[in-house]
Protein backbone atom coordinates (compact mmCIF):
# COMPACT_ATOMS: atom_id res chain seq x y z
CA UNK A 1 0.00 0.00 0.00
CA UNK A 2 2.61 2.31 0.85
CA UNK A 3 4.52 1.39 -2.36
CA UNK A 4 1.03 2.17 -3.83
CA UNK A 5 0.67 5.54 -2.74
CA UNK A 6 4.38 6.11 -3.11
CA UNK A 7 4.27 5.97 -6.83
CA UNK A 8 0.91 7.77 -7.18
CA UNK A 9 2.77 11.04 -5.39
CA UNK A 10 5.81 10.55 -7.68
CA UNK A 11 3.45 10.44 -10.87
CA UNK A 12 1.56 13.78 -9.24
CA UNK A 13 4.00 15.66 -9.13
CA UNK A 14 5.68 14.37 -12.60
CA UNK A 15 2.58 15.34 -13.90
CA UNK A 16 2.54 19.18 -12.14
CA UNK A 17 5.92 19.49 -13.23
CA UNK A 18 6.11 18.74 -17.44
CA UNK A 19 2.27 19.35 -17.72
CA UNK A 20 -0.74 18.06 -18.85
CA UNK A 21 -1.76 20.44 -21.92
CA UNK A 22 0.92 21.49 -24.38
CA UNK A 23 1.76 24.80 -25.11
CA UNK A 24 4.32 27.44 -26.51
CA UNK A 25 4.74 31.25 -24.96
CA UNK A 26 3.87 34.15 -26.71
CA UNK A 27 6.64 36.86 -27.65
CA UNK A 28 6.09 39.93 -25.40
CA UNK A 29 7.28 43.39 -24.86
CA UNK A 30 9.02 45.16 -21.82
CA UNK A 31 5.41 46.00 -20.55
CA UNK A 32 4.70 41.72 -21.30
CA UNK A 33 1.87 42.52 -24.34
CA UNK A 34 2.31 39.61 -27.06
CA UNK A 35 4.51 41.39 -29.49
CA UNK A 36 2.67 42.41 -32.83
CA UNK A 37 3.91 40.81 -35.44
CA UNK A 38 5.68 38.18 -34.07
CA UNK A 39 3.80 34.04 -34.20
CA UNK A 40 4.09 31.36 -31.54
CA UNK A 41 2.15 28.58 -32.35
CA UNK A 42 1.58 25.23 -31.65
CA UNK A 43 -0.45 22.83 -34.14
CA UNK A 44 -1.68 19.91 -35.71
CA UNK A 45 -1.51 19.58 -39.29
CA UNK A 46 -2.77 16.33 -41.15
CA UNK A 47 0.66 15.13 -43.70
CA UNK A 48 0.06 12.28 -45.67
CA UNK A 49 -3.20 11.05 -43.22
CA UNK A 50 -1.61 11.66 -40.45
CA UNK A 51 -1.85 14.29 -37.93
CA UNK A 52 1.40 15.84 -37.38
CA UNK A 53 2.70 18.35 -34.62
CA UNK A 54 4.16 21.42 -35.91
CA UNK A 55 5.66 24.52 -33.88
CA UNK A 56 6.12 28.11 -35.41
CA UNK A 57 7.89 30.68 -33.71
CA UNK A 58 9.31 34.12 -34.93
CA UNK A 59 9.29 37.40 -32.99
CA UNK A 60 8.92 38.84 -36.58
CA UNK A 61 6.44 36.47 -38.88
CA UNK A 62 8.00 38.56 -42.17
CA UNK A 63 11.61 36.96 -40.99
CA UNK A 64 12.48 34.13 -43.42
CA UNK A 65 11.42 30.35 -42.90
CA UNK A 66 13.57 28.63 -41.06
CA UNK A 67 12.48 24.53 -41.56
CA UNK A 68 14.26 22.25 -39.41
CA UNK A 69 14.11 18.26 -40.22
CA UNK A 70 15.13 16.22 -36.78
CA UNK A 71 17.39 13.04 -37.17
CA UNK A 72 16.58 9.71 -36.09
CA UNK A 73 14.32 8.76 -37.31
CA UNK A 74 12.49 9.66 -34.10
CA UNK A 75 14.84 12.40 -33.16
CA UNK A 76 12.49 14.95 -32.38
CA UNK A 77 13.99 18.32 -32.14
CA UNK A 78 11.17 20.00 -31.09
CA UNK A 79 12.00 19.62 -26.97
CA UNK A 80 14.88 21.29 -27.40
CA UNK A 81 13.66 24.62 -29.28
CA UNK A 82 12.80 26.43 -25.85
CA UNK A 83 16.94 25.95 -24.88
CA UNK A 84 18.45 26.45 -28.14
CA UNK A 85 16.28 29.00 -30.31
CA UNK A 86 15.80 32.35 -28.93
CA UNK A 87 18.67 33.83 -30.76
CA UNK A 88 17.53 32.25 -33.97
CA UNK A 89 13.79 33.30 -33.12
CA UNK A 90 15.02 36.57 -33.14
CA UNK A 91 16.20 36.45 -37.14
CA UNK A 92 13.88 33.53 -38.50
CA UNK A 93 10.45 32.32 -38.29
CA UNK A 94 11.50 28.79 -37.45
CA UNK A 95 9.75 25.76 -37.55
CA UNK A 96 9.82 22.47 -36.00
CA UNK A 97 8.32 19.45 -37.29
CA UNK A 98 7.83 15.78 -34.92
CA UNK A 99 8.17 13.57 -38.21
CA UNK A 100 5.45 10.47 -38.30
CA UNK A 101 6.47 7.92 -35.88
CA UNK A 102 8.55 10.79 -33.53
CA UNK A 103 7.40 12.85 -30.73
CA UNK A 104 3.93 14.09 -30.69
CA UNK A 105 3.50 12.33 -33.68
CA UNK A 106 4.31 9.19 -32.45
CA UNK A 107 0.43 8.47 -32.02
CA UNK A 108 -0.90 5.12 -30.28
CA UNK A 109 -1.08 2.41 -32.71
CA UNK A 110 0.80 4.12 -35.41
CA UNK A 111 1.37 1.94 -38.52
CA UNK A 112 4.88 1.71 -38.77
CA UNK A 113 5.14 0.54 -42.80
CA UNK A 114 4.60 3.92 -43.05
CA UNK A 115 7.90 4.49 -42.58
CA UNK A 116 8.95 4.92 -45.69
CA UNK A 117 11.80 7.21 -47.69
CA UNK A 118 9.20 8.69 -50.00
CA UNK A 119 6.38 8.75 -47.27
CA UNK A 120 8.57 11.22 -45.42
CA UNK A 121 9.23 13.11 -48.38
CA UNK A 122 5.76 13.23 -49.40
CA UNK A 123 5.41 14.52 -45.96
CA UNK A 124 7.76 17.14 -45.79
CA UNK A 125 6.52 18.78 -49.45
CA UNK A 126 2.79 18.73 -47.87
CA UNK A 127 4.12 20.31 -45.06
CA UNK A 128 6.47 23.04 -47.14
CA UNK A 129 2.97 23.94 -49.31
CA UNK A 130 1.21 24.61 -45.72
CA UNK A 131 4.04 27.01 -44.42
CA UNK A 132 3.55 28.73 -47.61
CA UNK A 133 0.06 29.13 -47.60
CA UNK A 134 0.28 29.77 -43.62
CA UNK A 135 2.99 32.38 -43.45
CA UNK A 136 2.42 34.18 -47.07
CA UNK A 137 6.56 33.15 -48.13
CA UNK A 138 7.34 30.84 -51.11
CA UNK A 139 10.87 30.20 -50.37
CA UNK A 140 12.69 29.36 -47.34
CA UNK A 141 16.25 27.83 -45.59
CA UNK A 142 15.89 24.27 -44.54
CA UNK A 143 18.30 22.73 -41.87
CA UNK A 144 18.40 19.19 -41.44
CA UNK A 145 20.22 17.03 -39.13
CA UNK A 146 21.89 13.74 -39.16
CA UNK A 147 18.73 11.38 -40.41
CA UNK A 148 17.17 14.98 -41.76
CA UNK A 149 20.19 15.58 -44.02
CA UNK A 150 18.89 13.04 -46.26
CA UNK A 151 15.66 14.03 -46.49
CA UNK A 152 17.06 17.70 -46.82
CA UNK A 153 19.48 16.79 -49.79
CA UNK A 154 16.92 14.74 -51.92
CA UNK A 155 14.43 17.56 -51.25
CA UNK A 156 16.63 20.39 -52.44
CA UNK A 157 17.67 18.30 -55.39
CA UNK A 158 14.47 17.96 -56.43
CA UNK A 159 12.46 21.04 -55.31
CA UNK A 160 15.51 23.69 -55.45
CA UNK A 161 12.06 26.71 -55.94
CA UNK A 162 11.16 25.47 -52.01
CA UNK A 163 14.53 26.62 -51.02
CA UNK A 164 17.10 29.84 -50.65
CA UNK A 165 20.08 27.67 -48.66
CA UNK A 166 20.37 24.51 -47.54
CA UNK A 167 21.87 23.70 -44.27
CA UNK A 168 23.45 19.87 -43.66
CA UNK A 169 23.84 19.75 -39.97
CA UNK A 170 26.36 16.38 -39.63
CA UNK A 171 25.23 15.77 -43.33
CA UNK A 172 25.33 12.11 -44.47
CA UNK A 173 27.11 11.41 -47.17
CA UNK A 174 27.74 7.34 -47.92
CA UNK A 175 26.35 4.92 -45.40
CA UNK A 176 28.83 2.15 -46.34
CA UNK A 177 31.97 4.72 -46.64
CA UNK A 178 30.58 5.84 -42.88
CA UNK A 179 30.34 2.42 -40.98
CA UNK A 180 34.05 1.25 -42.14
CA UNK A 181 35.65 5.15 -40.94
CA UNK A 182 33.71 5.03 -37.89
CA UNK A 183 34.92 1.46 -37.25
CA UNK A 184 38.67 2.09 -38.35
CA UNK A 185 38.63 5.41 -35.40
CA UNK A 186 37.16 2.51 -32.97
CA UNK A 187 39.82 0.46 -33.70
CA UNK A 188 42.48 3.26 -32.64
CA UNK A 189 40.59 4.57 -29.77
CA UNK A 190 39.46 1.22 -27.58
CA UNK A 191 41.98 -0.39 -25.65
CA UNK A 192 41.34 -3.88 -25.79
CA UNK A 193 42.94 -4.99 -22.56
CA UNK A 194 40.79 -2.08 -20.73
CA UNK A 195 37.72 -2.61 -22.63
CA UNK A 196 38.29 -6.18 -24.11
CA UNK A 197 33.92 -6.40 -23.87
CA UNK A 198 34.05 -2.94 -26.18
CA UNK A 199 36.52 -4.82 -28.70
CA UNK A 200 35.05 -7.94 -28.78
CA UNK A 201 31.55 -6.38 -29.98
CA UNK A 202 34.18 -3.89 -32.39
CA UNK A 203 35.24 -7.05 -34.19
CA UNK A 204 32.00 -8.90 -34.07
CA UNK A 205 30.75 -6.03 -36.49
CA UNK A 206 30.52 -6.48 -40.35
CA UNK A 207 31.57 -4.11 -42.17
CA UNK A 208 30.43 -2.13 -43.77
CA UNK A 209 27.20 -2.41 -41.24
CA UNK A 210 24.53 -2.83 -43.32
CA UNK A 211 22.47 -4.03 -41.06
CA UNK A 212 20.53 -2.58 -38.71
CA UNK A 213 21.17 -4.31 -35.90
CA UNK A 214 24.79 -3.91 -36.95
CA UNK A 215 24.35 -0.33 -37.30
CA UNK A 216 23.01 0.30 -34.14
CA UNK A 217 26.11 -1.74 -32.23
CA UNK A 218 28.80 0.47 -34.26
CA UNK A 219 26.46 3.21 -33.09
CA UNK A 220 26.52 2.56 -29.81
CA UNK A 221 30.18 2.09 -29.73
CA UNK A 222 30.46 5.42 -31.54
CA UNK A 223 28.85 7.64 -28.92
CA UNK A 224 30.66 5.62 -25.77
CA UNK A 225 33.53 6.88 -27.29
CA UNK A 226 32.82 10.36 -27.83
CA UNK A 227 32.43 10.24 -31.64
CA UNK A 228 28.47 11.09 -31.29
CA UNK A 229 26.86 12.43 -28.63
CA UNK A 230 28.03 15.83 -27.66
CA UNK A 231 25.81 15.66 -24.15
CA UNK A 232 24.55 12.89 -22.28
CA UNK A 233 21.51 11.76 -22.13
CA UNK A 234 21.22 12.62 -18.51
CA UNK A 235 22.15 16.25 -19.39
CA UNK A 236 20.00 16.28 -22.56
CA UNK A 237 16.95 15.29 -21.03
CA UNK A 238 17.52 17.97 -18.30
CA UNK A 239 16.81 20.14 -21.45
CA UNK A 240 13.71 18.18 -23.00
CA UNK A 241 11.54 18.25 -19.65
CA UNK A 242 11.63 21.48 -19.50
CA UNK A 243 9.81 21.85 -22.73
CA UNK A 244 6.73 23.52 -22.97
CA UNK A 245 5.05 22.49 -26.00
CA UNK A 246 5.58 18.61 -24.69
CA UNK A 247 3.23 16.71 -21.71
CA UNK A 248 4.06 13.98 -19.94
CA UNK A 249 2.55 11.54 -22.64
CA UNK A 250 4.60 13.16 -25.37
CA UNK A 251 7.61 12.03 -23.61
CA UNK A 252 6.75 8.52 -23.47
CA UNK A 253 5.99 8.75 -27.41
CA UNK A 254 9.12 10.31 -27.27
CA UNK A 255 10.78 7.32 -25.87
CA UNK A 256 8.83 4.82 -28.09
CA UNK A 257 10.09 6.75 -30.77
CA UNK A 258 13.72 6.86 -30.39
CA UNK A 259 13.73 3.05 -28.78
CA UNK A 260 12.41 2.04 -32.42
CA UNK A 261 14.52 3.99 -34.54
CA UNK A 262 15.06 3.26 -38.24
CA UNK A 263 14.54 -0.42 -37.60
CA UNK A 264 10.93 -0.61 -39.59
CA UNK A 265 12.31 1.25 -42.75
CA UNK A 266 14.41 -1.77 -43.37
CA UNK A 267 12.78 -5.20 -44.60
CA UNK A 268 14.59 -7.81 -43.35
CA UNK A 269 16.59 -5.86 -41.21
CA UNK A 270 18.62 -5.11 -44.42
CA UNK A 271 19.61 -1.28 -44.92
CA UNK A 272 19.87 0.38 -47.94
CA UNK A 273 23.11 2.05 -49.40
CA UNK A 274 23.28 5.79 -50.43
CA UNK A 275 25.86 7.54 -52.50
CA UNK A 276 25.32 11.31 -52.80
CA UNK A 277 28.47 11.82 -54.29
CA UNK A 278 27.25 9.79 -57.12
CA UNK A 279 23.84 10.48 -56.80
CA UNK A 280 23.23 13.56 -56.37
CA UNK A 281 26.37 15.50 -57.93
CA UNK A 282 24.73 18.83 -58.51
CA UNK A 283 21.84 21.06 -56.19
CA UNK A 284 20.79 24.74 -57.64
CA UNK A 285 20.74 26.10 -54.09
CA UNK A 286 23.71 27.31 -51.67
CA UNK A 287 24.77 24.54 -49.87
CA UNK A 288 26.60 24.29 -46.10
CA UNK A 289 27.50 21.33 -44.42
CA UNK A 290 27.84 22.19 -40.73
CA UNK A 291 29.82 19.70 -39.41
CA UNK A 292 31.55 18.47 -36.03
CA UNK A 293 35.08 18.29 -36.20
CA UNK A 294 34.92 15.03 -33.93
CA UNK A 295 31.92 13.35 -35.51
CA UNK A 296 32.44 9.77 -36.12
CA UNK A 297 28.87 9.14 -37.06
CA UNK A 298 28.69 10.94 -40.01
CA UNK A 299 32.39 11.63 -40.84
CA UNK A 300 33.89 15.23 -41.48
CA UNK A 301 36.00 13.71 -44.58
CA UNK A 302 33.20 12.30 -46.27
CA UNK A 303 31.48 15.84 -46.29
CA UNK A 304 34.72 17.49 -47.17
CA UNK A 305 34.51 14.95 -50.51
CA UNK A 306 31.16 15.60 -51.32
CA UNK A 307 31.69 19.57 -51.16
CA UNK A 308 34.75 19.27 -53.31
CA UNK A 309 32.81 17.67 -55.79
CA UNK A 310 29.10 18.94 -55.76
CA UNK A 311 28.44 21.77 -57.76
CA UNK A 312 26.24 24.38 -56.37
CA UNK A 313 25.91 28.12 -56.72
CA UNK A 314 27.49 28.13 -53.22
CA UNK A 315 28.93 25.48 -51.28
CA UNK A 316 30.92 25.65 -47.82
CA UNK A 317 31.93 23.76 -45.22
CA UNK A 318 31.79 24.97 -41.66
CA UNK A 319 33.75 23.46 -38.81
CA UNK A 320 32.66 23.18 -35.18
CA UNK A 321 36.15 22.25 -33.81
CA UNK A 322 34.51 21.12 -30.33
CA UNK A 323 31.83 19.35 -31.41
CA UNK A 324 31.11 15.97 -32.69
CA UNK A 325 27.56 14.77 -34.28
CA UNK A 326 25.42 18.04 -32.38
CA UNK A 327 27.06 21.12 -32.65
CA UNK A 328 24.16 23.10 -32.06
CA UNK A 329 24.18 21.48 -28.32
CA UNK A 330 27.79 21.56 -27.80
CA UNK A 331 28.36 24.94 -29.38
CA UNK A 332 25.10 26.84 -29.41
CA UNK A 333 25.92 30.46 -29.57
CA UNK A 334 28.46 29.95 -32.82
CA UNK A 335 26.03 27.72 -33.58
CA UNK A 336 23.01 30.34 -33.77
CA UNK A 337 25.58 32.80 -35.44
CA UNK A 338 26.31 30.35 -38.48
CA UNK A 339 23.02 30.21 -39.43
CA UNK A 340 22.25 33.44 -38.93
CA UNK A 341 25.20 34.05 -41.12
CA UNK A 342 23.86 32.16 -44.25
CA UNK A 343 20.71 34.55 -44.12
CA UNK A 344 23.13 37.07 -44.36
CA UNK A 345 25.05 34.97 -47.21
CA UNK A 346 21.91 34.82 -49.00
CA UNK A 347 20.71 38.50 -48.74
CA UNK A 348 16.75 36.56 -47.32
Amino acid sequence: MAVAVGTAAIAIAAILYLGVSPSTPAFTDAQGDELTGSIAVLEKVELGGLDQWVLIRGADRTNPVLLWLHGGPGGAQMPFAHHLDAELEEHFVVVHWDQRGAGKSNHGGFDVQTMRLERYLDDARELITYLQGRLGQERMVLLGHSWGTRLGIELVQAHPEYFEAYIGVGQVVDHARATELAHAWLEETIDPDAAPEDWRTLQGIEIPAMRHSAYRKLNRLTDAYGGGLDLSMTEMARIVVRAPEYTVLDYLRLLRGMNRGGGPMHPGGQMEGFDFIRTIPEVEVPVYFFMGRNDHNTPLALAEEYSESLRAPHKEVVIFEHSAHLPFLAERERFAEEVIRVAGDGDL
